[in-house]
């Protein structure tokens, strides 16, 4: 009821500017004694067993976390963690802060149910990032850092922006995430095949390693995100590459280049297509992924989530965890309530006494 009495306000206002608003103001609030508790009280989420998930040697009160692009900045953890998440992640983050692509770069599309962006990685840094992060106190909720390039880093060189990220921020994810998926930044998607994509992840492997004993820990998990406009080829060849290199999982997936169905006006801008739009193709993204690797490698569904039904068919696809972001823009947090709620209601329709007992279920 909050944020739908705000969100009328909040619409009115430039895309961008809304958002800052909301993150700043977050990060502010979380603050204020007693603000994070009564932030739990209003949208948290009661742990519930039956939805817990032990996943790349984390635990996930639930399957419901936050995307990427929200809080690229990590200013706003505190807050986002009392909201009713089970684990979220901050970035895109690149070695050296940049300012991103032109305003412009945020739109809505109401009766679509979806955004579109063209943002470019706008961030601060990875040392501005490790700086706040440095300075929060436990963390309440798994955290993973999204980690991508500098718009000028050639695709040659992009190894060692990622490189640089895990060294400058290895202490502070628990686990993080390769981007080599969005549209917004030159060339980027070109990374995400071939031997590039290779040579990519086996540095990134190698810079985890070598944190991991610089700090006497073990390394951390490391995802890659992927994007939805692949053919059925490309993502058999990706997840080989992906499962070859070692690593811990997939995101699938980032925002479309494609435009079908829309009816806004806003439809006919450049970048990348978030929300409800883009839901069925995500999901037949993580069905195929499924079936490609034979359920061995865990998926994070991402893509078009407004309800229960929506994170739970992509559970029952394949995903053993499943993020939002556009619709909490259109919903607001209660939105997480209702995911939880939903899934618990879907598990005991199904027949299932846990969520990890969904996952893949189509397949079999």
């Amino acid at each position: 009821m909050l944020y739908q009495m705000a969100k009328p306000f909040l619409f009115k206002m430039d895309p961008e500017a809304a958002h800052h608003l909301i993150i700043d103001g977050m990060g502010t609030a979380a603050k204020i004694p007693g603000m994070p508790s009564i932030l739990s009280a209003v949208w948290g989420t009661k742990s519930s067993p039956e939805l817990a998930v032990d996943l790349f040697g984390l635990h996930f009160n639930h399957p419901i976390g936050l995307a990427a692009g929200l809080d690229k900045n990590a200013k706003a953890v505190t807050g986002l963690s009392r909201v009713g998440l089970s684990f979220m992640e901050v970035g895109t983050v690149t070695p050296k802060g940049q300012v991103g692509n032109d305003q412009p770069r945020l739109f809505r599309l109401p009766p679509d149910e979806a955004l579109i962006n063209r943002m470019g990685f706008n961030n601060d840094g990875a040392d501005a990032m490790s700086e706040r992060l440095s300075k929060l106190r436990g963390r309440r909720i798994p955290l993973a850092v999204n980690i991508g390039k500098n718009k000028l880093t050639s695709n040659e060189d992009a190894a060692d922006d990622y490189r640089a990220c895990v060294r400058t921020l290895f202490p502070y994810g628990d686990f993080f995430v390769v981007n080599i998926s969005s549209p917004n930044t030159p060339d980027l998607r070109a990374l995400q095949h071939g031997d590039e994509l290779r040579n990519l992840l086996d540095a990134v492997r190698d810079e985890m390693q070598k944190q991991a004993e610089r700090h006497g820990e073990m390394p951390k998990p490391i995802l890659v995100k992927i994007a939805p406009d692949n053919t059925e080829e490309q993502l058999a060849y990706m997840a080989e590459a992906i499962q070859l290199s070692g690593m811990s999982g997939i995101i699938a997936t980032n925002t479309t280049i494609g435009r079908d169905g829309l009816t806004h006006k806003n439809a006919g801008e450049a970048g990348g297509l978030s929300g409800r739009p883009l839901a069925n193709k995500s999901t037949e993204i993580v069905r195929s992924l499924y079936k490609i690797t034979q359920g061995k490698l865990p998926i994070i569904g991402s893509g078009g989530i407004f309800t229960a039904e929506d994170a739970y068919e992509k559970i029952r696809a394949g995903a053993s965890l499943v993020e939002v972001y556009t619709a909490m823009i259109y919903k607001g947090p209660s939105l997480l309530k209702e995911i939880h709620g939903g899934l618990l209601r879907l598990l005991k329709q199904d027949g299932f006494s846990r969520i990890t007992q969904a996952v893949g279920a189509d397949h079999r």
